[in-house]
């Protein structure tokens, strides 16, 4: 796959904080990722870094082909880190219309890219009438006037009512479904989960995970036992090698298989070792549980 962005071992200190530490990881065409990770993660600086709006303390990154400048490869890009910021007295096609002068770009792009963001027929309508989500889609559309390969967008429905949620998450799919890269930083895993194909989790400015979502669902899921003597289940199930972790959750284990595994299966072993199961459930791990696991874990 072409990359658009490559990050190595990229880390930025303020003072004695580490916000981003030694972070890689690379954006293909045509794929919508996701970063993921609770305030104070190192999202928005990781962003900041790469349009140039942060400076890095080490590391490097490179757009595209990695022959552009900094400079001319972001002509390339459309970002939204900030909260919409527009005239307040100016329709949304006069603004927009303002930004195509700023960025040297022809207005032609401006009735496309209202319908777009579903604000076709709100175009002649003052800013400041707009609701936060419109105004967010405007935003939107201002950022695909230049018709980017990449669009970049930070916390994209940060405040927003469920509807303006729904609003913003189908554009998204929309503009990817045409091929345009995305990257959008969230704190929020059911965004990540319903919007991107690949995700990097971030704690403390660090990875813990890059890769697809579907990947990082392939887990082979876990057990729920109990038994009369859960002391003699655990040792047993400890002893197979089969688990990347049991845990005792109130009068049950919990174990994480790290191979496929059937329950008859598990269930005839412990039976020829004398254990007798009074509960057994083979389940698949959720997103959410998969995100907290990781997360718990380093």
């Amino acid at each position: 796959m072409q990359p658009i962005l490559t990050i190595n071992n990229l880390t930025k200190r303020f003072g004695p904080i580490t916000a981003v530490k030694d972070l890689s990881f690379t954006i293909e065409k045509g794929n919508v990722y996701g970063i993921l990770g609770p305030n104070g993660s190192g999202k928005s600086t990781t962003l900041g870094i790469v349009l140039n709006v942060v400076n890095r303390t080490s590391g490097d990154f490179s757009w595209f082909d990695g022959t552009e400048t900094t400079h001319d490869a972001l002509k390339r890009v459309g970002a939204i880190i900030e909260r919409p910021n527009f005239y307040p007295y100016m329709t949304a096609v006069q603004n927009l219309e303002l930004v195509c002068k700023i960025k040297g770009v022809d207005n032609s792009k401006v009735n496309e890219t209202l319908e777009v963001v579903g604000l076709l027929e709100r175009k002649d309508s003052k800013f400041r009438t707009f609701s936060l989500g419109m105004k967010q889609r405007l935003a939107i559309a201002s950022a695909l006037l230049n018709e980017p390969e990449i669009l970049i967008l930070d916390e994209p429905t940060n405040g927003l009512d469920p509807q303006g949620i729904h609003q913003i998450r189908q554009i998204i799919k929309k503009i990817a479904s045409q091929g345009t890269t995305i990257l959008l930083a969230s704190h929020l895993l059911d965004e990540v989960e319903k919007v991107c194909s690949h995700v990097v989790i971030l704690r403390k400015g660090e990875s813990l995970y890059t890769g697809s979502v579907d990947g990082m669902q392939a887990s082979h899921g876990f057990m729920t036992l109990e038994s009369k003597d859960n002391g003699a289940l655990q040792r047993e199930l400890e002893a197979m090698n089969a688990f990347t972790s049991i845990k005792q959750e109130g009068d049950r284990l919990v174990a994480y298989l790290n191979k496929p595994m059937d329950a008859g299966a598990l269930n005839e072993h412990l039976f020829s070792k004398g254990i007798a199961l009074s509960h057994l459930e083979k389940r698949k791990e959720s997103l959410e549980e998969l995100f907290l696991e990781i997360t718990q874990n380093n």
